[in-house]
């Protein structure tokens, strides 16, 4: 992560520019210098689409789909209302550049209620979570954990075949901005490919989408994800993972990526270089 020098914090992922979003350094993608990372890409959908959700609601899915890389350029988002109701709200929206889409999505928002009477069956899993807290709203660097392994800032300790687990605490999306908690979710929900697909050798596949569903939204600065299955057969992959906070499971995402062995990244080597 980058960190401006004078203020002592870890800059953001956009700039404005105008109506159009600049990408800094956080927001390059790991795969090309010329490319946006999905993370960033899902955080400025979730930015513009959390505008349609109104009072009483909260975002419950976003659904993203990244047919086209988005470039190094300045980027426009374009959005929509679909329909609202007096329940459910759905809203699209676009990522444009040089007047072509490139990027998909859609968000629906739920309102708020009281919870049904009697009981159903749910899992509670023993989500792992780093300590101390890190309550910070600048950011730090990513935590990882692989298995039942410490915590740790190395990528290269976390390079194996065991499941993965990430913390992050995420700095501003847009510069000047405070990062909103639908936001944080949407960007470490695109991290799903990441820990479901981070394997012995590196990152050998790329997501074409990642669906996100919430049933709260998360609280605080901190947030985990955590791989929960990968189903692969000939170049396709499905990934899922839990979203989670200090209170506990938030939601989940599923992304469904592409065999990249080309363009294989290895984070040991890049570790060490």
């Amino acid at each position: 992560m980058t960190r401006d020098k004078d203020r002592g914090t870890i800059m953001g992922f956009f700039t404005r520019q105008g109506e159009a979003f600049v990408a800094q350094e956080l927001a390059i993608s790991g795969w090309a210098p010329t490319q946006l990372g999905g993370h960033a890409v899902c955080g400025l959908l979730a930015r513009q689409l959390e505008t349609h959700c109104p009072e009483g609601y909260q975002p419950a899915r976003l659904t993203v789909d990244l047919f086209r890389p988005v470039r190094n350029q300045p980027v426009e988002v374009r959005s929509e209302i679909v329909r609202q109701g007096k329940r459910i709200t759905v809203a699209d929206a676009v990522i444009v550049q040089d007047g072509e889409p490139v990027v998909r999505s859609s968000a629906v928002f739920l309102v708020r209620g009281v919870e049904p009477p009697g009981r159903i069956w749910n899992n509670t899993p023993d989500l792992p979570m780093p300590h101390p807290v890190q309550d910070s709203p600048h950011g730090s660097p990513p935590l990882f954990k692989s298995g039942d392994r410490d915590w740790t800032h190395d990528f290269a300790v976390n390079q194996n075949a065991d499941r993965k687990t990430a913390w992050m605490v995420l700095p501003s999306l847009v510069e000047g901005e405070q990062i909103s908690p639908f936001q944080r979710a949407a960007m470490i929900g695109d991290m799903t490919n990441h820990v479901c697909h981070w394997g012995s050798d590196g990152a050998g596949y790329i997501n074409a989408d990642m669906t996100l569903t919430l049933a709260r939204l998360p609280i605080g600065h901190e947030i985990g994800i955590r791989a929960e299955n990968t189903l692969a057969a000939d170049g396709i992959s499905l990934g899922s993972a839990a979203l989670y906070d200090r209170s506990g499971a938030v939601g989940g995402s599923v992304v469904t990526a592409l065999s990249n062995p080309r363009r294989q990244i290895d984070y040991a080597a890049a570790e060490k270089s």
